[in-house]
C-alpha cells in the first residue's frame, strides 16, 4: 500500500505539501495541487483516517445506539441514518441495546472510547448514567424516536414522530366499524413512546365517548412475546375486547399468534391494529391496519441535526407526523385500499 512519502516522491514535492493538498490548504499553487492529486490517483493512495483524526480531532464517524435491531422499525431507521450519513461523507457505527439499559450504556461507553464525532440514540428507558455523562462532557448528541427527560439532557435535540393525530384517526376508524370494547398492548412505561401512545389512545377514546378500562390495558415491552402474553390475558376476560391496538409492530405479531393459536380469526373474532407499519404487514392474512412513521425522514433529520452540532452549528428538535394506513385487520370492507 503506497504511503504519503511515495506520493511526495511521484509528485516531486515534500510530504508537508502533500499533506496541505489533502487537507485543502489554500496556500498550495494550482499546478502543484494538480501534480499531487494526479500522483494520488496514479498510486491509489488513501489517507490514513486514524492519523488524520489525530491531527484534526475528528473521525467523521457517528455512533448510533438503537433499541432493538430485530424490530423492523429500527432496522429501517438504521438504514436511513447510514444512507444520510454516507451522503455527507460520514460513517456510522451501530450498537444494539436489545431493549436493555445496561447494554445501551455499554454501547455508549464503547462508542465514546472510539472517539466518534457525535452520538444518535433511541433510548431504552428513562435513565442512563452514560448518556448523562456524555451530555455533560459536551458530546454532540441527538435523540431519535424516543428521548430522555430531565436536567442535563433537556438541551439534547429530539427528532421524533407525533402519533397523536394518527391514533385519533385509528380510534375514529374503529368506532366507525362498530368496535366498542377496545384494548391496548402498551410499550414500557419507562419509555416516552410507551407512555405517549397510551395517553393518546385514552384521550382519543374519551373524545369518541368511550373509556379505556384498566383491564383493557396490558403492559408489553415492544417485543413479540409480550404481545402474545398480554393478548392471552385479554382473551381470558369474561368480556374480552373486540379490538386490540398494539403499540408496536412486534407486539402486534405476537397478538396475532395468540389469536390464531386459540382458533380465532382476525378480524371476525378480534380486530387488530398496530403502531409502526412495516412492509410485510401487507402480506399477512389479513393485511394489518397500522400507523406508519416517516422512518426515512426521521433518519435524515436526525443525521442533519447531529452533523450540525458536530460542525459547530445550532440544531433544533424536529417533530414529524404519523399517518393511519387502513387495510383489513379491523373489519374493513373487502377491497378497501390504504
Amino acid at each position: 500500500m503506497p504511503a504519503i512519502k511515495d506520493v511526495a516522491r511521484r509528485a516531486g514535492v515534500s510530504v508537508a505539501t502533500v499533506s496541505r493538498v489533502l487537507n485543502d490548504h489554500p496556500s498550495v499553487r494550482a499546478d502543484t495541487r494538480e501534480r499531487v492529486l494526479a500522483a494520488v490517483a496514479d498510486l491509489g493512495y488513501r489517507p490514513n483516517a486514524v492519523a488524520r483524526s489525530l491531527r484534526t480531532d475528528q473521525t467523521r464517524t457517528l455512533g448510533l445506539v438503537i433499541s432493538d435491531v430485530l424490530n423492523p422499525f429500527f432496522t429501517e431507521l438504521a438504514r436511513s441514518v447510514e444512507d444520510a450519513a454516507r451522503e455527507l461523507d460520514y460513517s456510522v457505527v451501530i450498537g444494539n441495546a436489545d431493549e436493555r439499559p445496561d447494554l445501551q450504556d455499554h454501547h455508549v461507553r464503547t462508542l465514546m472510547d472510539r472517539r466518534i464525532d457525535g452520538l444518535l440514540v433511541s433510548p431504552t428507558d428513562g435513565g442512563s448514567p452514560m448518556m448523562l455523562a456524555a451530555a455533560r462532557a459536551g458530546t454532540p448528541m441527538v435523540f431519535v424516536d424516543r428521548w430522555i427527560e430531565g436536567e442535563g439532557l433537556d438541551r439534547v435535540p429530539v427528532i421524533r414522530t407525533d402519533g397523536r393525530g394518527a391514533i385519533r384517526a385509528l380510534v375514529a376508524h374503529l368506532c366507525a366499524l362498530g368496535h366498542r370494547r377496545v384494548a391496548i398492548i402498551a410499550g414500557p412505561a419507562a419509555t416516552t413512546t410507551g407512555r405517549e401512545r397510551v395517553d393518546a389512545f385514552r384521550s382519543a377514546l374519551r373524545e369518541s365517548g368511550l373509556e379505556l378500562h384498566e383491564d383493557h390495558i396490558g403492559q408489553g415491552d415492544f417485543q413479540a412475546d409480550s404481545g402474545r402474553r398480554v393478548t392471552a390475558r385479554f382473551l381470558d376476560l369474561p368480556h374480552p375486547p373486540d379490538a386490540v391496538f398494539a403499540a408496536d409492530n412486534l407486539m402486534a405479531l405476537g397478538a396475532m399468534d395468540e389469536i390464531r393459536a386459540r382458533g380465532l380469526r382476525v378480524p371476525d373474532d378480534v380486530a387488530l391494529a398496530a403502531f409502526d407499519d412495516i412492509p410485510w404487514f401487507v402480506h399477512t392474512d389479513p393485511p394489518i391496519t397500522a400507523i406508519a412513521q416517516p422512518t426515512g425522514a426521521l433518519g435524515r433529520a436526525a443525521v442533519t441535526a447531529l452533523i450540525d452540532l458536530v460542525e459547530g452549528r445550532p440544531a433544533e428538535s424536529v417533530t414529524l407526523s404519523a399517518r393511519l394506513v387502513t387495510r383489513r385487520s379491523c373489519g374493513e370492507p373487502e377491497g378497501s385500499k390504504p
